[in-house]
């Protein structure tokens, strides 16, 4: 497979501007209630059909079986809902920091569902498509729906939502959190209170119940958090480890990125209101 820009797509990374745990199901899923704000730094997915029917990763990543890679998932799980006759090959142009709470793996994945759905000519609609994401990762039907939503119960639930135009810097303390780990944790918040749709649309309040959670357990994440909020308020995203700060213009986001970029690798990075391929469903 050659990569170039004719085959190259665009998978956004997304910010949790606020992450409250509400509940927790009979089966074990916690239920949420998020704002999740699009993003402008992405990874790169580069597809090219083929007429065989094999799905074919072209360069793995280095501590992730092909098998398991979310990109090469999608594929075969919307081969296998449509029971299409193509395949394809796919190569990866990883920017977004994995294990970072900003969704790299499951935009890749919502990446691969909205192209491949045009290119073997499936016809699903964006809803069916969400439902089919659903079945990959919570965060994957967000980046189907594709524009900044409220999110509700284990990410299905979702509600279009105006997020002002904002910058950001976003550290990357360069450690893995598990995921796992941090909501089977004895210590995290589980009870919060519901969070009305009307008053976000006036003041998004900066929050993130994992956050306590994450810090006492992971130094450099706190480390970073304090390093963030001597220029204002910063959070965590998702169940991190990555941890960022609004700004108000890009300028302030790049004068604070290189300062803090002396301690942990750094990212300025600007708010999107829809996904760049929004408009293939």
């Amino acid at each position: 497979m050659i990569f170039s820009d004719e085959n190259a797509y665009l998978a956004p990374a997304k910010l949790n501007l606020m992450l409250n745990v509400v509940g927790r199901r009979d089966d074990g899923y916690h239920l949420l209630e998020s704002v999740f704000c699009l993003i402008d730094l992405c990874d790169t997915i580069y597809l090219s059909v083929r007429d065989d029917k094999q799905i074919i990763l072209q360069n793995p990543q280095a501590d992730v079986l092909p098998e398991q890679d979310l990109t090469v998932r999608a594929a075969k799980l919307l081969q296998d809902k449509t029971c299409s006759n193509y395949g394809v090959d796919i190569g990866l142009d990883k920017k977004i920091p994995m294990g970072g709470g900003l969704g790299g793996g499951s935009s890749d994945a919502a990446t691969v569902l909205l192209v491949l759905n045009r290119l073997w000519q499936c016809g699903l609609s964006r809803l069916q498509l969400q439902e089919i994401a659903l079945e990959l990762g919570a965060d994957v039907p967000f980046f189907i729906f594709g524009q900044n939503a409220f999110v509700e119960g284990i990410g299905e639930k979702l509600t279009a939502i105006n997020v002002p135009k904002r910058h950001y810097v976003v550290v990357y303390p360069s450690v893995h959190v598990s995921t796992a780990k941090i909501f089977n944790h004895e210590g995290l918040t589980m009870d919060s209170k519901h969070v009305r749709i009307s008053s976000l649309e006036s003041d998004i309040l900066l929050h993130n119940d994992l956050q306590e959670v994450v810090v006492a357990q992971y130094s450099d994440v706190a480390i970073a958090l304090d390093l963030l909020q001597r220029y204002g308020e910063a959070i965590m995203t998702g169940s991190g480890s990555c941890v960022f700060l609004p700004t108000d213009s890009r300028e302030d986001a790049m004068r604070v990125r290189d300062e803090v970029s002396h301690f942990y690798p750094a990212f300025c990075v600007s708010g999107l209101e829809q996904h760049p391929l929004y408009q293939l469903v």
